[in-house]
């Protein structure tokens, strides 16, 4: 038979329970209180790098890679076919304007001209002979021509004193007619000879036409094959340097081949490539900063190539100060072309958290913690970004890779 529990049994079990209960949660909200805090990771300070946001100009910069050249170089190419005789200048050798570089072996070139020469002495002498025969064939029509007129005249006088015995009675009618046919066909042929010497004169004139214009022909390609031999001789017409030359003597070059390069290393530009991606934000005129060392020389983009291999277009960059002592040629420089300017924005450094338009994320220093932050960049330069939201003037944040933390709110900071 059940008998009912103790008042005070009850009363102890009851508050035992409560006891627990109280207990159970003081330590539940201790946990929530405190646990983050004893759980969150820690970040020495001086395992960071961190950077201030400020206001001032920011620049948007594409980064390329640059070598300096020569402003000016001048390709000594072969006007004909040639061997190499002798290598007067090599690659280093200083040379003023006139200086034979290059030796060549013109033999070929001079029986060439030698050889315009003779065509134009018989084509002279072809011209000569059509003349003297013309002169000949004139006299001998004037001469056919005179005595033609002489029997003409002799028929017309015959013909007027038949006429005349004609209408006394004293000869027949056949007499006058054969003498008319006569004075007739006299005529005729004084006017045959005539136009025979006119057909001669405009004849020869065609021929003389044609002569003097292969003469003309002939006296062209004799003055060309005579400046290719002079230019051949391979002479500097600039002082410079000789950058680069035939490699070998006794070798043989083809008309068009290059022979040697000459620079004027008193002035440069700068070749550089970039990556395709940049195509449309790279024009002609955009303003350039030359990093040579610790140094920077201005310039703009002169010239766009516009073809593109293998996924790098090329440019070119004239300098503002093309003669500085600090360009040598083949030197390797950074070339930042600015395609953007703000003269008033906040900005912030740029690191390995931090690196252009496609962050988003940044923590921010607060004390001994750095909270995950929103941001959005806009324009981006060599060395720092323009902020436009997410941060404001003075805000401290850690420019170090934090791509492990990214999924953590809060870091602490020791």
């Amino acid at each position: 038979m059940d008998r009912p529990l103790d008042t005070d049994f009850v009363k102890r079990q009851r508050q035992r329970r409560i006891a627990t209960g109280g207990a159970v949660l003081c330590l539940t909200t201790a946990a929530f209180a405190w646990g983050p805090g004893l759980v969150r990771p820690t970040l020495r300070r001086d395992r960071i790098r961190t950077t201030r946001v400020t206001v001032g100009p920011i620049e948007a910069t594409i980064t390329a890679a640059g070598t300096v050249v020569p402003e000016i170089e001048r390709v000594l190419s072969s006007p004909v076919e040639a061997r190499v005789v002798r290598i007067v200048k090599r690659a280093g050798s200083t040379v003023a304007s006139g200086d034979p570089v290059l030796d060549l072996d013109l033999t070929p070139s001079r029986l060439a001209v030698e050889k315009l020469d003779q065509d134009l002495a018989l084509k002279r002498n072809q011209q000569a002979r059509t003349r003297l025969e013309l002169e000949a064939r004139l006299i001998g029509f004037e001469s056919r021509r005179q005595s033609k007129a002489l029997t003409l005249e002799s028929l017309k006088a015959q013909l007027q004193r038949k006429q005349q015995l004609f209408a006394q009675g004293l000869i027949s009618e056949e007499e006058r007619h054969q003498a008319e046919v006569a004075a007739a066909q006299a005529e005729i042929e004084l006017w045959q000879t005539d136009e025979e010497a006119a057909n001669a004169r405009q004849s020869h004139a065609a021929e003389v036409e044609g002569l003097q214009l292969e003469l003309a022909t002939l006296a062209r390609d004799r003055a060309e094959a005579a400046r290719q031999l002079a230019l051949a001789t391979a002479r500097s017409d600039r002082d410079g340097v000789v950058t680069w030359t035939v490699p070998e003597e006794g070798a043989s070059v083809r008309k068009g081949d290059p022979l040697a390069r000459i620079a004027d290393l008193t002035s440069f530009r700068v070749d550089a490539t970039v990556s395709d991606i940049h195509a449309r934000q790279l024009a002609v005129g955009l303003p350039v900063a030359v990093k040579v060392g610790t140094d920077t020389l201005e310039g703009t983009v002169s010239n766009v190539l516009p073809t593109i291999q293998n996924g790098t277009m090329t440019f070119s960059v004239a300098l503002r100060q093309p003669s500085s002592p600090l360009l040598r040629s083949n030197l390797r420089v950074d070339v930042l072309v600015v395609t953007g300017r703000r003269t008033q924005a906040l900005t912030i450094g740029k690191g390995p958290g931090i690196e252009g338009p496609g962050t988003d994320t940044v923590y921010v220093v607060q004390g001994d913690r750095a909270r995950r932050t929103a941001v959005r960049i806009g324009l981006a330069g060599f060395d720092a970004c323009e902020v436009l939201s997410g941060l404001k003037d003075g805000d401290e944040v850690i420019l170090s890779d934090m791509s492990d933390y990214m999924h953590i709110s809060e870091l602490g900071l020791r």
